[in-house]
C-alpha cells in the first residue's frame, strides 16, 4: 500500500513540474508563455509571460520570433492617456530589473504577433525565441488557451 501511494505521489509531483511551463536561462525565469485562440481572419495575436530577474543586473527583453506563426513580432505597452488606451510598440525592448518581476500581460506590457500566418488554436504551441540583451537566446513554447471574454490572458487587436 505503502508503495502504491509513493508511485501515486511520485506521478502527482512530476505532473506539477510538467504542467509548470517555466524556462531558466542564467539568472532569467521565464513563466508560463502564453496566447490565446484567435478567430479566423483574425490578423495579430498576444502573448503573455512572466519575466523574474534573481540576478544583481538589469536585463532587456529586446525581441521575440516565433517564424512559424508570424514574420513580425513586437513587444508593446498598453497604457491610459487622457482616459484613452493607447497601445505602443516597444522598439528597444522591456527592461527586466535586477531582483524584479515583469509582467506581459493584457492591458500592460505584452507581445504581438502581428499578420499571423494561421488561427492559433486552443490546445496546440508554438515555438518562439526570446532574445535578451545580456543572458542571450531562449527558445520557449507558447501554449494557446480558450479566448474567454475577461479571462487572464487575452489576445487583442491594434
Amino acid at each position: 500500500m505503502k508503495r502504491i501511494l509513493a508511485t501515486a505521489l511520485a506521478l502527482a509531483f512530476s505532473a506539477g513540474i510538467a504542467f509548470a511551463h517555466d524556462f531558466t536561462l542564467g539568472n532569467l525565469e521565464i513563466h508560463h508563455p502564453a496566447s490565446k485562440a484567435t478567430l479566423p481572419g483574425q490578423p495579430v495575436g498576444g502573448g503573455f509571460l512572466t519575466v523574474t530577474n534573481k540576478g544583481a543586473e538589469a536585463d532587456r527583453l529586446v525581441s521575440i520570433t516565433a517564424p512559424d506563426v508570424s514574420d513580425d513580432v513586437q513587444l508593446h505597452e498598453m497604457a491610459m492617456e487622457n482616459d484613452v488606451m493607447k497601445m505602443r510598440h516597444l522598439p528597444d525592448g522591456i527592461e527586466i530589473p535586477a531582483g524584479a518581476t515583469v509582467e506581459l500581460k493584457p492591458g500592460g506590457l505584452h507581445v504581438m504577433f502581428m499578420k499571423i500566418k494561421h488561427p492559433f488554436k486552443e490546445g496546440e504551441s508554438f515555438k518562439a525565441t526570446l532574445n535578451f540583451e545580456k543572458a542571450g537566446k531562449l527558445d520557449v513554447d507558447f501554449k494557446i488557451e480558450a479566448a474567454k471574454p475577461g479571462a487572464n490572458h487575452e489576445a487583442h487587436g491594434g
